[in-house]
């Protein structure tokens, strides 16, 4: 009995040594990582404010890709929320509490374990990088152990701080190549032949190599937005570009950047930006919504209609693309929307109106 009360003895000592030693420990905790991506930070915004995407860039999936969601109605902005079941994972929820859209994202997590719910802050911070076009993105978690979670925890192989850390490590490298895929996404469309209305434009011409297009073509639309701007001459539709002369052989092109105006306007003798007119005509209409570098495919789309349909490009006027949104507007490229207009010789053709 003396050997009982002895060991009973011991045993109290070490609970008790282990409850004021757990109990003393810092529970708290403040676990983050942070990538910068190659992307505005609004367009990693949107693919994290809506909760149904982040099952395509998640790294709980990779450890149980049984696991099963439950959307409410609302899955994005304050009060938006979701849930899950997994038998490795565990159950638990999530809510949104706080958005400063393309900015910050607040969320409240809760775990639900055999010891009782655990609740956790979840934050993100989408910040603009000093080079233009990224953002530094940060995906965090704090909050604060209770007693018997500090005890589960020393008992378990891996570090808390560190397992949570490769974690979101991972989960942003998924969600950069989900962004990336979603700015590379792109649509052709031949729309048939139309009828553009033409009209007065304002413009400013140079010739340059077929590769230099791009690089030259926004200052020389800077060029003539400042000369309306500074004559007070009100935009009347979006910027469009016009290629007057095409010289594949030579990869050469003389092409002009316009902006339409309501009337004609008479600039001074000199001026760099100029005024002229653009008749009706009826024309090959196809659209391209995505990036600038998928036109050579959407040009090769537009060809091959006309040659299927027995359409020949009229020689006697230039071919021309609207830029349908402004790019400063509208981060994400892949949404970017330019109609490519190719006039035609043939009045009437499949799919006039």
């Amino acid at each position: 009995m003396k050997i009982l009360k002895y060991i009973l003895f011991l045993l109290l000592i070490v609970i008790i040594a282990g409850g004021i030693y757990f109990g003393t420990q810092d529970g708290n905790y403040d676990v983050a990582k942070s990538k910068e991506f190659n992307a505005p930070a609004a367009v990693v915004y949107d693919n994290v404010k809506d909760f149904k995407s982040w099952k395509e860039w998640g790294p709980w999936l990779e450890e149980d890709e049984s696991m099963e969601f439950t959307y409410a109605e609302k899955t994005e902005g304050e009060g938006a929320s979701y849930s899950w079941k997994s038998e490795k994972a565990g159950d638990g929820s999530i809510q949104t509490v706080k958005v400063v859209p393309n900015k910050e994202i607040d969320q409240k997590i809760t775990f639900n374990t055999p010891m009782g719910d655990s609740e956790s802050d979840i934050y993100w911070r989408f910040e603009p990088s000093e080079t233009a076009g990224k953002s530094k993105v940060t995906w965090g978690m704090k909050g604060k152990h209770s007693f018997m979670e500090k005890v589960f925890l020393a008992f378990q192989s891996e570090d808390f701080e560190t397992s949570l850390g490769d974690m979101y490590a991972k989960g942003l490298d998924n969600l950069e190549a989900e962004v990336e895929e979603s700015m590379n996404a792109y649509e052709i469309t031949v729309d048939g032949i139309t009828r553009h209305g033409g009209g007065f434009y304002m413009y400013n011409t140079t010739s340059s190599k077929i590769s230099e297009i791009g690089s030259k073509m926004a200052p020389m639309l800077g060029q003539v937005s400042k000369f309306m701007s500074e004559g007070n001459i009100n935009a009347a539709g979006m910027p469009f570009t016009i290629y007057n002369n095409v010289d594949q052989v030579n990869g050469t092109v003389i092409f002009s950047t316009a902006i339409p105006v309501t009337s004609e306007v008479i600039t001074p003798p000199g001026s760099p930006v100029l005024c002229s007119y653009m008749a009706p005509s009826n024309a090959l209409k196809t659209t391209l919504k995505g990036k600038y570098e998928n036109l050579g495919e959407a040009y090769e789309k537009a060809n091959a209609y006309l040659t299927k349909n027995n359409l020949v490009a009229d020689p006697s006027r230039s071919m021309f693309e609207i830029y349908a949104n402004d790019p400063g507007e509208v981060p994400n490229p892949a949404n970017w929307i330019t109609e490519i207009y190719i006039p035609v010789i043939t009045p009437t053709a499949p799919g006039f109106n």
